[in-house]
């Protein structure tokens, strides 16, 4: 189990520190002057995005992803499937495997808006200052309600584990890029692809708003679904939450507060005139 919990922790630093990098240039590239005063900004919030990066590399990360992706007879997968896919040409396994995981993912996080799993999801919209890790902001519940249903679908297909490692691997990336703080629509790249700003959208501090652009790499199902919303008037919105921004620990707790599952109290009835 420690040796586990150990690998978990080394593959997740050998996967961020080079994207740190990355994005630390984009971000002097993009904000010179003002880097300094963004990064004071973000700090608390980058230290709760860490915190429950590490929390969730050590505790969902070997309960589910690693026993999902390598224990490859823990769920049914009809043979016709797999020898379909084996005559597949690899781009287009690919292709079919981040097309569909989009689709599980798209109603995912449809669900997670309901009001019986935002408080979990809550934890994820709550940073003000947007930035590359906050893709990494999210509760236990909400990393592995996303890494089994975002994935299942294409396993019961029987599409090849390689060509779903390879759309993990390009979603997650692009997971990381949607949330850097850059004003970017992508131009005629953003009528295919969520672009960080189709994402911050997502995240305005407006509840209407926020029910819009839920794709993580396409926009493709928001199309099919009528949730895609043009990001230009938007550029640069303010994120976040009513309930505000916590620390990894107010994170961690957030949804087992009370508050949360009351029942709406209904709206008080209109007096007749006179």
């Amino acid at each position: 189990m420690i040796d586990s919990i150990l690998e978990s922790l080394r593959t997740e630093f050998a996967n961020v520190a080079p994207l740190a990098v990355l994005f630390g240039v984009l971000a002097y590239v993009t904000k010179r002057d003002a880097l300094i005063a963004g990064l004071k900004r973000a700090r608390p919030e980058i230290a709760t995005n860490l915190v429950l990066l590490l929390v969730n590399a050590v505790v969902v990360v070997p309960l589910i992803a690693v026993p999902i992706l390598t224990g490859h007879s823990l769920l049914p997968r009809a043979g016709a499937l797999v020898a379909f896919w084996e005559q597949v040409p690899a781009w287009a396994s690919i292709l079919a495997a981040i097309v569909l995981m989009e689709f599980a993912a798209y109603w995912r996080h449809r669900l997670e808006h309901i009001r019986a799993l935002w408080p979990v999801h809550a934890t994820h919209h709550a940073d003000e200052a947007m930035n590359w890790l906050s893709v990494r902001r999210k509760h236990p519940a909400g990393e592995a309600l996303a890494l089994l249903i975002d994935n299942l679908l294409v396993i019961l297909l029987g599409l090849p584990f390689w060509a779903i490692g390879v759309g993990l691997i390009l979603r997650s990336w692009w997971g990381y890029f949607i949330h850097a703080d850059v004003p970017w629509t992508l131009g005629i790249f953003g009528k295919v692809f969520i672009s960080p700003a189709a994402h911050r959208l997502h995240h305005i501090r407006d509840e209407e708003l926020m029910g819009s652009n839920y794709g993580n790499m396409l926009t493709l199902w928001d199309k099919v679904f009528g949730t895609y919303v043009d990001p230009t008037p938007y550029v640069n919105c303010e994120t976040g939450i009513a309930e505000g921004t916590r620390d990894a620990w107010g994170e961690l707790a957030r949804p087992f507060e009370a508050r949360y599952w009351r029942k709406a109290e209904p709206a008080p009835a209109e007096q007749p005139a006179g």
